[in-house]
């Protein structure tokens, strides 16, 4: 939805007036218009399609403004999220030099998702920004040393990439994110603003939770996805950059996950992309040729041994899975002893797919197993089946190309074509998902209780920093008034008096301020106590911690550069 709206602006001004019968020159560019005087100064820059009207000895320009809203539930983006700082050769420390002295003694780090998956951005999208698991830790690095991120994480399935960071700054880091995502993918930014999502704080938490219970994917309940949260986990152990925020979040999205499913029977009956993609496979074929198509299994990971597994659910007897090794073909057999499952190298893989009436394809590969040319050389599948081959691509990147959909005698689904087998079975599943979410807002509520709790460690770090430097100095004035002949037993004494006396004053404060779960102070008096202390002590008025953190990134990055 857009609303376009013009203000009119008048050129002339106390420093600058611009009458008819002055001389100026009009330079007409792809970017805009440039008004320049006689003295070839400009004088003035507009946009393009700027309207001009000329009203006795002034012009007026009529600049077309355009704003755009976009509709997202639960997505509520700060007012100034979209607006981009205008372009400028400051570097990042230099603007944070000239920024309000506040500005970042205001605004607390914040955990933020930036995303797309299947309700917001189409396969042709998604597979651009696809992120293999062996490349999510250098992902982690590359998105971490970015000036105003602090932690981050990488979600990235075939339904969905969602990058989770601790943003130093909200509307920085969402650019300086977007930013990263189109090097990666070499989607623009624009295209990207079109169809990502944005969620902060409580929301992403919540979002968060909703995926690892399966709430959030194109199957609802299905199992798959909190694996794929775990493997998040397993994956960012002993990186730079996925610390104690991050890591907390998806560790306690996997204690979520399990609950609903152990509380909740969501994921009784449920079906995953790959079951799904065999009921659609069911829905296309005649009924009789149910158990006597010939069966193509392209890949033999999780996703190719579900695909197996349902097919012989199905009653498919016979089932050639092209793998490049035999080792998770031969374990498969092993558990599937009634099925016939024939073994073929990826080098057979267009000659088992021309004895093929339906081919699934299920692997990691970044590039097209199947184009237009090859598909087209292979020969027509019987009337029993429809008289049509059927591709079922469930891969993201996309193992088959969207051009094959062009042949005829061909059908080719992926897994945004899921959606029709997926509406079969999710009204049954509705009331579940009420009863999960009851759970999730509970542990929402515990998570930020948790996170909130994290806001006393500076003021910890500060105050005792501020007892030191006080114990410090005047132990110096002590000794120094005692003379040099003091014994070193003597000195160590007064030492260990000095620091006696400063933990004694400090074990009352702190205890105050720390929220482990075994006290019964509730989380708004530590908030309270945190405060006081910082009033009391005016610990707030050295440069804020945000501030020393981009301070020390962008001065890193300078070194890194250099």
């Amino acid at each position: 939805m857009a609303a376009a709206s013009g203000f009119a602006s008048s050129l002339s001004s106390t420093n600058c007036s611009i009458h008819s019968e002055s001389k100026l020159k009009f330079d007409f560019r792809s970017n805009g218009l440039s008004v320049r005087g006689s003295s070839n100064c400009s004088v003035a820059c507009f946009p393009p399609r700027t309207r001009f009207f000329c009203d006795n000895s002034r012009y007026k320009a009529v600049i077309p403004v355009t704003k755009s809203f976009r509709l997202n539930p639960r997505c509520e983006v700060a007012p100034n999220a979209e607006i981009q700082p205008k372009s400028s050769s400051l570097t990042a420390l230099e603007l944070l030099k000239t920024s309000a002295a506040d500005r970042y003694t205001k605004e607390s780090s914040s955990i933020v998702v930036v995303g797309l998956n299947y309700h917001t951005a189409p396969i042709e999208i998604r597979e651009k920004l696809s992120i293999p698991e062996a490349q999510w830790p250098q992902a982690i690095g590359e998105l971490c040393a970015l000036n105003h991120i602090e932690e981050a994480a990488v979600l990235s399935t075939c339904n969905r990439l969602e990058i989770y960071v601790v943003a130093l700054s909200q509307h920085r880091g969402i650019k300086e994110v977007t930013e990263w995502m189109s090097k990666i993918s070499s989607v623009p930014v624009s295209e990207l603003r079109q169809h990502r999502f944005l969620l902060f704080n409580k929301d992403a938490t919540q979002h968060l939770f909703e995926v690892s219970s399966g709430l959030d994917s194109l199957v609802l309940g299905e199992g798959q996805i909190l694996s794929q949260v775990k493997q998040v986990v397993k994956s960012g152990q002993g990186v730079p950059g996925f610390d104690r925020k991050i890591s907390g979040l998806f560790k306690h999205a996997i204690t979520v996950g399990k609950r609903v499913r152990t509380e909740t029977s969501i994921s009784t009956g449920s079906v995953s992309v790959s079951s799904a993609a065999v009921e659609l496979a069911m829905m296309k074929l005649p009924e009789p040729s149910h158990a006597s198509a010939r069966m193509l299994v392209v890949g033999a990971g999780k996703m190719g041994k579900l695909v197996i597994k349902h097919l012989a659910a199905k009653g498919c007897r016979r089932i050639v899975v092209v793998n490049r090794t035999e080792d998770k073909v031969a374990s498969i057999r092993q558990e599937l002893k009634d099925v016939e499952i024939e073994y073929r190298p990826l080098s057979d893989m267009l000659t088992c797919a021309a004895d093929a009436d339906i081919v699934f394809t299920c692997t990691a590969s970044e590039t097209l197993l199947f184009s237009k040319d090859q598909v087209q050389t292979l020969p027509l599948v019987g009337s029993h089946v429809g008289g049509q081959r059927l591709f079922i691509d469930i891969s993201v990147p996309r193992n088959v190309g969207a051009c094959v959909s062009d042949i005829e005698t061909v059908q080719v689904y992926n897994v945004d074509d899921l959606k029709e087998v997926v509406a079969a079975n999710k009204e049954d599943r509705l009331q579940k998902a009420m009863e999960a979410q009851a759970i999730i807002t509970e542990e929402v509520k515990q998570f930020e209780a948790w996170k909130d709790s994290l806001e006393t460690v500076p003021t910890i770090k500060k105050l005792r920093a501020y007892a030191e430097r006080i114990r410090a100095s005047e132990l110096e004035k002590c000794l120094s008034k005692m003379g040099d002949d003091i014994p070193k037993n003597k000195k160590k004494a007064i030492y260990d008096l000095s620091v006696g006396i400063v933990n004694k004053l400090l074990h009352g404060p702190m205890q105050h301020l720390r929220c482990d779960g075994n006290d019964t102070r509730s989380l708004n008096e530590i908030l309270e106590n945190m405060h006081a202390l910082n009033r009391i002590f005016s610990l707030d008025t050295d440069v804020s911690l945000l501030e020393q953190k981009v301070r020390a990134k962008v001065e890193q990055s300078k070194k890194v550069a250099s």
